[in-house]
């Protein structure tokens, strides 16, 4: 069997998941015609039954790159930072660092101190209970962190193959 590296599997995944409701689409418009009463009707495009079978084949080769990317993600791993990870854990923990990295940065934008509201002769002060700059520092070294292991998953995601016949599609 032919096999493909797992980063083109998952671009194909892609694909093929937004080749379904273009299929879909397509059905639609090939089961009907608009004819004068008494015409037979004639197709007007590919028959029902081939963009049917298309579909089917779609559906079938979607399923078959999800069975084989959960399983590439699972039994290939990583090494980050001393420790092996398996690709499904590096691709949450990239995730999760990138949110942490946004949350960082939201709180690096606050002022140390600034004016909070005033009346009745009462100056009121927010103050941050922190210092935003740290923040900002530590935002950047997570969002490196989180480029370091992205580009690590996507170079693992090229040396792993899986068994698949991509030739229907490219």
């Amino acid at each position: 069997m032919k096999t493909i590296p797992l980063a083109e599997a998952v671009k194909l995944k892609s694909v093929l998941t937004k080749k379904i409701p273009e299929l879909i689409q397509e059905i639609h418009l090939v089961s009907h015609v608009i004819i004068e009463k008494g015409e037979t009707p004639k197709s007007s495009g590919r028959l029902l039954k081939d963009v049917e079978a298309e579909l089917e084949q779609v559906r079938k080769d979607a399923r078959t790159l999800d069975r084989l990317i959960y399983r590439a993600n699972i039994d290939n791993t990583i090494n980050f930072k001393g420790e092996e990870l398996p690709i499904v854990e590096a691709i949450e923990l990239a995730s999760q660092l990138r949110a942490e990295a946004s949350l960082c940065k939201d709180l690096g934008k606050s002022e140390k101190e600034r004016l909070y509201s005033g009346r009745d002769n009462v100056v009121l002060y927010q103050v941050a209970l922190y210092d935003p700059i740290v923040y900002r520092q530590k935002a950047n070294e997570l969002e490196k962190e989180a480029h370091r292991l992205s580009n690590l998953i996507n170079a693992k995601n090229y040396q792993v193959e899986v068994e698949f016949d991509d030739s229907n599609y490219f």
